[in-house]
């Protein structure tokens, strides 16, 4: 590989303003890929996935590299030039790569690949938090599978389309995809594209969903009709999934506590054709107390660590904090005992989650259903996905049903 000069300096941009001004990976890129329309796919992959590679191995090539943030400019070369001796890359002459002793780094990888907070490039406290929650061998598998890349999955709008209309549709505009066992709505990216230029994303044949993510609106057991509460909707994956399962037809309420996401969500219904959503802003307690006890269906995706989703959010590995995880813990709780109380008797509740530590979602299901705002509720089922074990992302889910009163 040739390495050409514009391109990188690119990359190191983009890695100086994500490791040192805070900025997200993905905006990190975005920024990135809008210096040159003139570059190419070939261009764009280089700086996307190089920029995305740095900041998920960010502890080992520092290790390897011996230096410390804050990174002054020749620290982020420095990185640059492991993540190329590692890869086999040759370093060009330019003044801004020092000499680089290949056979140190290489020799520095070897012994760090031993310890498996260096090898897997992760902050000491996650290690050990995920080690005591999940045991030794279960976290080494599990950290190892989340940080492979991930895979570009879609979820049909069987609104639109069908999962198998979807595919030819695809295929004519030069994309392979691959149907996913046990996933009915899914089509996997054979090689990764942007999708979003496509005529088949325009007409809302498809978002761009996780196969775990995909399991929950199912996991919610909703039918044409209903009345459906989705209270931490977001930009509206999963509320967008509901309407397609329920066909359009019943009501879909999605709140969220920032208006803006929930504008997306109506660009977004749109394009897929939902019209039986309404958007609700969470700004005081009136909009959910006028809900108890009248809905078919409450989803609570709760706000989580995102353990589980690391593997297309490298950069949260080094934004989240202990204190973080320790308040997000009664979040949980909080919303969990609140919006229970949207269920109607003989109503269902899924409690979800993108994480993989039990404390955040067994262990906060079983305090619920121990105490006053769950007596109602019974447990039915619930399902833990593992990103060694599916593929996929690392998700919760738990399905309660409230007692006929």
């Amino acid at each position: 590989m040739r390495l050409h000069r514009n391109l990188v300096f690119a990359v190191i941009d983009s890695l100086r303003d994500i490791f040192n001004e805070g900025v997200y990976a993905d905006k990190g890129v975005e920024t990135a890929l809008r210096r040159d329309k003139r570059w190419g796919a070939r261009d764009r992959k280089f700086v996307a996935e190089t920029i995305y590679e740095i900041v998920r191995w960010k502890r080992l090539y520092a290790e390897i590299a011996n230096v410390k943030e804050p990174y002054s400019r020749p620290d982020l070369w420095r990185l640059f030039s492991v993540w190329c001796v590692l890869r086999g890359i040759k370093l060009p002459d330019w003044n801004q790569i020092e000499p680089t002793p290949n056979r140190r780094i290489k020799g520095k990888f070897d012994e760090l690949s031993k310890i498996r907070k260096f090898r897997e490039s992760i902050p000491d406290w996650i290690d050990e938090v995920c080690l005591k929650e999940l045991g030794e061998q279960v976290w080494t598998k599990e950290i190892a599978s989340l940080n492979k890349q991930a895979e570009v999955i879609l979820r049909t709008n069987t609104l639109n389309t069908s999962k198998e209309s979807l595919r030819n549709k695809l295929q004519t505009e030069g994309i392979d995809t691959e149907f996913i066992k046990g996933y009915p709505d899914a089509l996997k990216l054979v090689e990764r594209a942007n999708v979003f230029k496509t005529d088949s994303f325009k007409k809302g044949f498809f978002e761009v969903q996780d196969a775990s993510s995909q399991l929950v609106a199912a996991y919610l057991e909703v039918e044409p009709g209903m009345k459906v509460v989705d209270t931490c909707a977001g930009a509206g994956g999963k509320t967008l999934h509901l309407a397609s399962l329920m066909k359009n037809k019943g009501q879909i309420i999605a709140m969220d506590i920032y208006e803006s996401k929930l504008k997306k969500l109506k660009v977004r219904a749109r394009r897929n054709g939902v019209h039986n959503i309404d958007t609700r802003v969470l700004d005081s307690t009136k909009a959910v107390k006028k809900l108890y006890n009248k809905a078919d269906r409450v989803l609570i995706d709760a706000p989580c660590s995102g353990l589980g989703v690391i593997r297309r959010n490298p950069d949260s590995k080094w934004k989240l904090q202990p204190e973080f995880l320790d308040n997000i813990k009664n979040v949980q709780q909080e919303v969990l005992q609140s919006y229970s109380k949207m269920v109607k008797p003989g109503g269902k509740l899924v409690y979800a989650t993108c994480s993989i530590l039990p404390s955040e979602n067994q262990q906060q299901v079983e305090f619920f259903l121990a105490s006053d705002a769950g007596k109602d509720f019974t447990f039915v089922h619930d399902k833990k996905v593992l990103s060694h074990q599916s593929g996929f992302d690392g998700f919760y889910m738990a399905l309660l049903e409230k007692k006929q009163s």
